[in-house]
């Protein structure tokens, strides 16, 4: 298995951040297949992209704010599904901050159910093309809000990139509470005001960010299981998960990479710079 080049010590106990790779989509509904091999597709891009190497050394690119230098990284490699309760759990209950890749989006309801049993509910940012918020079939990708319910505080949290709705999903919504940001929203008011509108979100509990790929058009990542037209930039999407990790969070996960639907690899390249950007902007101080 590839391992992260961003690894830099040998365990976890040493570690501040420690990524982890889900290869799983037991719970896809998609017919595109092979989000499966999204965690190790990611790790050889970034290792591509991210790193040069001269005269025998491994260089670093520089993030476009932010530094991952003197930040203590941990790869965990993949695990099975049916551990990652338990390994979330263990680094959440010892402020560890855990980025899981993917797989399908499913495996966000494991770790939301891990981060909520150890320290109670969470603030989602929940970047999606779809609300995830079916609740007249559960237990796979698309029910992670219904499944995950419990442990999220609805009034913290924001849906962001939203466009492709089941009616029940904004019913849903609605009756949690829960804001749509669509990518009208954004194109409308500008990345500045819903920038504000996060901030106004870190204000009373801990946030979790999760990162589906669809939420972007695309135009910027076609590499997805469920594509929808009409979404995110690539630069309004790192701008808003640049200003959450600075804010504070207490993980984060990407996932929907589906590598055999990619051209030339551009999801994959963008993921691998979401991941960049992402550990440059958080702040292990303020968690």
């Amino acid at each position: 298995m590839v391992v992260f080049t961003y690894s830099n010590v040998n365990e976890v106990s040493k570690a501040e951040i420690v990524i982890i790779g889900v290869p799983d989509e037991k719970k896809s509904h998609s017919k595109r297949k092979g989000t499966s091999k999204g965690p190790d597709v990611l790790r050889m891009i970034s290792n591509e992209s991210n790193f040069f190497e001269r005269g025998g050394k491994i260089i670093p690119i520089c993030p476009m704010r932010g530094n991952i230098v003197g930040k203590y990284i941990f790869d965990y490699g993949n695990v099975k599904k049916e551990e990652l309760y338990r390994i979330i759990f263990h680094l959440i209950s010892n402020k560890k901050i855990p980025i899981v890749i993917g797989g399908d989006h499913s495996i966000t309801t494991i770790i939301l159910r891990a981060i909520g049993d150890s320290i109670g509910k969470v603030g989602l940012l929940y970047f999606d093309a779809h609300p995830d918020f079916v609740s007249s079939t559960t237990d796979y990708y698309g029910s992670v809000i219904t499944d995950s319910s419990e442990w999220i505080d609805f009034n913290e949290s924001l849906l962001i990139g939203t466009r492709s709705a089941e009616l029940e999903e904004q019913e849903n919504a609605q009756m949690y509470g829960i804001e749509i940001v669509t990518p009208l929203d954004i194109n409308e008011k500008g990345i500045c005001k819903i920038m504000d509108k996060l901030k106004s979100r870190h204000n009373k509990s801990n946030k979790y960010i999760s990162i589906d790929l669809d939420c972007l058009d695309p135009a910027y990542a076609p590499g997805v299981s469920v594509p929808s037209a009409g979404g995110l930039s690539s630069i309004d999407l790192i701008s808003l998960v640049k200003l959450a990790t600075s804010l504070g969070i207490i993980g984060l996960d990407i996932v929907e990479l589906s590598p055999d639907f990619d051209v030339n690899n551009t999801t994959a390249l963008l993921a691998s710079r979401i991941l960049l950007e992402s550990i440059a902007s958080i702040d292990i101080n303020q968690y």
